[in-house]
């Protein structure tokens, strides 16, 4: 029996912030599966986004190298999309930092609070608000995930900053989704824990920290890019029209244990 079934995005554009590597590079190969044109920025790796680009196609990928860490940011990333492929229809804000070393809140200095703000929080207030303008202009509406974490929903010692950050976008999910669904514009996001991607592999392989982090998943195991990546697409499509302001929790079930 076919049912006709697909998680298609066929004659869509989609902008994938942070898309070079690990999450937003399975997301962007996903998406380009899916049949969505994609652009995706990049700050550093200029390598690995050349070779995504071929990879996936170039008449229908392409990467910006684009600096997110400010209110102002995200303007540019959002024209230079809609230059470039004529219209944006998704909208997945997944690039961030999360500074490894320990900090106790009376030893943080400003500059990492402020760095991780900036990044993680105002630069994803200037994606959406450009965003959104220009899928309100379009007059059909549009879809935005946004990646927070399970230090969003129950915090992580010594990391108050990237706690705060994540916890704010889930705010902004819950406000937006309510604001904007007259608009036929759906905002929800994905709550990943433990990944294994370049940010966290020194981590993940500490001695010490390994198991422990390992012991904290149910599943026993820290997820894969692909793993995020699906959900990602899935409320991107057509299949999650009924669906807004969620917390989509991706995290082998750790933040049940927190």
């Amino acid at each position: 029996m076919q049912t006709g079934v697909s998680l298609s995005l066929e004659s869509k554009v989609a902008l994938i912030t942070g898309g070079s590597r690990g999450i937003g590079a399975a997301c962007v190969r996903m998406f380009r599966e899916a049949g969505a044109k994609v652009a995706f920025n990049f700050q550093k790796a200029s390598g690995a986004a050349d070779a995504l680009v071929a990879e996936c196609g170039a008449e229908d990928t392409t990467a910006f190298r684009a600096t997110l860490d400010s209110a102002f940011s995200g303007k540019s990333l959002v024209e230079s999309t809609v230059q470039r492929f004529g219209a944006l229809d998704a909208l997945v804000i997944n690039h961030g930092i999360w500074p490894p070393r320990d900090a106790p809140i009376d030893d943080m200095s400003e500059e990492q609070w402020h760095s991780t703000i900036a990044i993680n929080l105002d630069s994803v207030f200037s994606l959406v608000k450009h965003g959104v303008s220009r899928m309100k202009r379009q007059g059909r509406g549009g879809k935005i995930v946004i990646i927070s974490s399970t230090a969003g929903q129950r915090g992580e010692a010594y990391h108050c900053d990237y706690a705060a950050s994540k916890g704010a976008v889930i705010s902004m999910v819950k406000g937006l989704s309510t604001e904007l669904a007259s608009d036929g514009i759906y905002v929800n996001c994905v709550a990943p824990g433990w990944v294994a991607t370049d940010m966290t592999h020194e981590v993940l392989q500490a001695p010490g920290t390994k198991e422990k982090i390992k012991n904290a998943i149910p599943l026993g195991r820290p997820g894969k890019p692909e793993e995020i990546a699906a959900p990602v697409l899935f409320l991107c499509t057509n299949h999650s029209d009924f669906i807004t302001g969620e917390i989509f929790n991706v995290n082998g079930g750790a933040v049940l244990v927190g």
